[in-house]
């Protein structure tokens, strides 16, 4: 991810936690919002989200379910800094659901607009999908990275279809 791109994305979940804060939302602290399977729902994050998120979390085990988030440890995040919006933005309050879905999708077209933008491409998956992802290519490593369009280009051959 370049740092434009990284600038941007922080921007997005800037605005969130501001639009958040303003809503006041209730938190009961019941963990219920890390524990997906048991309540019926699933964490979608795009891949933005999840290079942000994999940067500075916590070691996990691999694989990852689908039932919950492996960085609620004792009902706490372990990865509340980085965390991804869904995890911003979803609160149990009844009172606030109106809002939430309305934060929720101005965040995502922000970012899918970042990806228009940016020419990265947008990929958006369950959390598991990208915690069970394979380990060997670090945060910074082009290899690993799905986000940043290659830098060179590799010229193709001129095919002269004209029979000289």
């Amino acid at each position: 991810m370049t740092d434009e791109v990284r600038k941007d994305v922080l921007a997005v979940y800037a605005d969130a936690d501001a639009a958040i804060a303003e809503a006041r939302p209730r938190c009961d602290a019941s963990g219920r919002c890390c524990r997906f399977t048991e309540y019926g729902h699933t964490l979608f994050i795009s891949a933005f989200e999840a290079e942000i998120l994999l940067e500075r979390a916590p070691f996990y085990e691999q694989p990852v379910s689908r039932d919950g988030c492996p960085f609620q440890i004792e009902g706490l995040c372990t990865a509340r800094d980085s965390r991804p919006l869904g995890c911003r933005i979803y609160f149990c309050d009844p009172g606030y659901e109106a809002r939430m879905s309305e934060i929720t999708e101005d965040a995502l077209a922000k970012l899918k607009r970042i990806a228009d933008v940016h020419g990265t491409g947008w990929h958006y998956a369950p959390l598991h999908h990208f915690l069970n992802a394979p380990r060997e290519a670090g945060p910074n490593d082009r290899a690993g990275d799905s986000m940043t369009p290659p830098v060179t280009r590799v010229p193709l051959p001129v095919v002269n279809h004209s029979g000289g």
